[in-house]
Protein backbone atom coordinates (compact mmCIF):
# COMPACT_ATOMS: atom_id res chain seq x y z
CA UNK A 1 0.00 0.00 0.00
CA UNK A 2 2.80 2.46 0.45
CA UNK A 3 4.50 1.79 -2.98
CA UNK A 4 0.96 2.63 -3.97
CA UNK A 5 0.56 5.91 -2.27
CA UNK A 6 4.34 6.57 -3.40
CA UNK A 7 3.44 5.66 -7.02
CA UNK A 8 0.70 8.02 -6.38
CA UNK A 9 2.40 11.10 -5.25
CA UNK A 10 5.54 10.51 -7.99
CA UNK A 11 2.72 10.83 -11.08
CA UNK A 12 0.88 14.57 -9.25
CA UNK A 13 4.54 15.43 -8.64
CA UNK A 14 5.06 14.42 -12.45
CA UNK A 15 1.93 16.09 -13.86
CA UNK A 16 2.33 19.82 -11.73
CA UNK A 17 6.09 20.02 -12.71
CA UNK A 18 4.55 19.02 -16.73
CA UNK A 19 2.03 21.67 -16.68
CA UNK A 20 4.58 24.62 -14.54
CA UNK A 21 6.99 23.73 -17.39
CA UNK A 22 5.21 22.78 -20.13
CA UNK A 23 6.37 24.49 -23.55
CA UNK A 24 3.09 26.33 -23.23
CA UNK A 25 3.60 27.77 -20.25
CA UNK A 26 7.13 28.29 -20.18
CA UNK A 27 8.29 32.32 -20.80
CA UNK A 28 12.00 31.28 -22.42
CA UNK A 29 10.01 28.99 -25.16
CA UNK A 30 7.76 31.54 -25.95
CA UNK A 31 9.85 34.20 -26.51
CA UNK A 32 12.45 31.68 -28.40
CA UNK A 33 9.23 31.12 -30.72
CA UNK A 34 8.93 34.61 -31.37
CA UNK A 35 13.08 35.64 -31.60
CA UNK A 36 14.38 31.99 -32.32
CA UNK A 37 15.69 30.57 -35.13
CA UNK A 38 19.13 31.18 -37.26
CA UNK A 39 18.84 34.21 -38.64
CA UNK A 40 16.20 36.21 -36.16
CA UNK A 41 18.39 37.56 -33.52
CA UNK A 42 21.03 38.81 -36.24
CA UNK A 43 18.44 40.88 -37.74
CA UNK A 44 16.94 42.15 -34.76
CA UNK A 45 20.69 43.46 -34.03
CA UNK A 46 21.36 44.78 -37.77
CA UNK A 47 18.19 46.45 -37.61
CA UNK A 48 18.89 47.77 -34.07
CA UNK A 49 22.42 48.88 -35.03
CA UNK A 50 20.77 50.61 -38.49
CA UNK A 51 17.72 52.10 -36.74
CA UNK A 52 16.55 51.71 -40.12
CA UNK A 53 17.30 49.08 -42.88
CA UNK A 54 16.17 48.02 -46.09
CA UNK A 55 15.75 44.73 -47.92
CA UNK A 56 18.94 44.83 -50.00
CA UNK A 57 20.48 46.18 -47.21
CA UNK A 58 19.95 43.57 -45.44
CA UNK A 59 20.50 41.02 -47.76
CA UNK A 60 24.29 42.19 -47.94
CA UNK A 61 25.25 42.33 -44.67
CA UNK A 62 23.50 38.67 -44.38
CA UNK A 63 25.34 37.30 -47.77
CA UNK A 64 24.76 33.28 -46.41
CA UNK A 65 20.75 34.04 -46.30
CA UNK A 66 18.40 33.04 -49.38
CA UNK A 67 16.25 35.96 -50.80
CA UNK A 68 13.09 33.84 -49.77
CA UNK A 69 14.23 33.35 -46.02
CA UNK A 70 14.89 36.66 -45.70
CA UNK A 71 11.17 37.74 -46.37
CA UNK A 72 10.17 34.70 -44.68
CA UNK A 73 11.76 35.81 -41.45
CA UNK A 74 11.21 39.74 -41.96
CA UNK A 75 7.54 38.93 -42.26
CA UNK A 76 7.59 36.78 -38.77
CA UNK A 77 9.23 39.43 -37.23
CA UNK A 78 6.77 42.16 -38.53
CA UNK A 79 3.83 39.56 -37.33
CA UNK A 80 5.11 39.35 -34.41
CA UNK A 81 5.32 43.33 -33.29
CA UNK A 82 9.00 43.14 -33.10
CA UNK A 83 9.40 45.40 -36.28
CA UNK A 84 7.79 47.14 -38.76
CA UNK A 85 7.74 48.00 -42.09
CA UNK A 86 7.10 51.07 -44.37
CA UNK A 87 6.78 51.45 -47.85
CA UNK A 88 7.06 53.92 -49.39
CA UNK A 89 5.26 54.83 -52.85
CA UNK A 90 8.46 55.40 -55.50
CA UNK A 91 9.88 53.64 -58.38
CA UNK A 92 11.14 51.96 -57.40
CA UNK A 93 9.57 50.66 -54.60
CA UNK A 94 11.48 51.63 -51.43
CA UNK A 95 10.70 49.31 -48.15
CA UNK A 96 11.97 50.03 -44.88
CA UNK A 97 12.43 47.89 -41.73
CA UNK A 98 12.60 49.52 -38.12
CA UNK A 99 12.80 47.98 -34.72
CA UNK A 100 9.64 48.41 -32.79
CA UNK A 101 9.20 49.28 -29.19
CA UNK A 102 9.25 46.01 -28.18
CA UNK A 103 12.02 45.00 -30.44
CA UNK A 104 14.37 47.37 -28.95
CA UNK A 105 13.63 45.77 -25.97
CA UNK A 106 15.76 42.60 -27.26
CA UNK A 107 18.36 44.43 -27.72
CA UNK A 108 20.40 44.18 -24.12
CA UNK A 109 19.04 40.86 -24.38
CA UNK A 110 20.67 40.11 -27.34
CA UNK A 111 23.79 41.62 -25.92
CA UNK A 112 23.38 39.22 -22.37
CA UNK A 113 23.27 36.30 -24.62
CA UNK A 114 26.45 37.77 -27.03
CA UNK A 115 28.64 38.62 -23.61
CA UNK A 116 27.80 34.94 -22.61
CA UNK A 117 28.98 33.88 -25.90
CA UNK A 118 31.98 35.11 -25.53
CA UNK A 119 32.65 34.08 -22.11
CA UNK A 120 31.54 30.07 -23.00
CA UNK A 121 34.37 30.43 -26.03
CA UNK A 122 36.88 31.06 -23.90
CA UNK A 123 36.03 28.68 -21.42
CA UNK A 124 35.86 26.18 -24.27
CA UNK A 125 39.06 27.02 -25.63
Amino acid sequence: MILSMENNTNAYNQEVVKDEYSTNNCAVTNALKIMGGKWKMLLIKIIGDDCVSRFGELKRKMDDIAQTTLTIQLRELERDGIICRKVYAESPPRVEYKLTEIGITLLPVIQVLTDWNDKYCNLTR
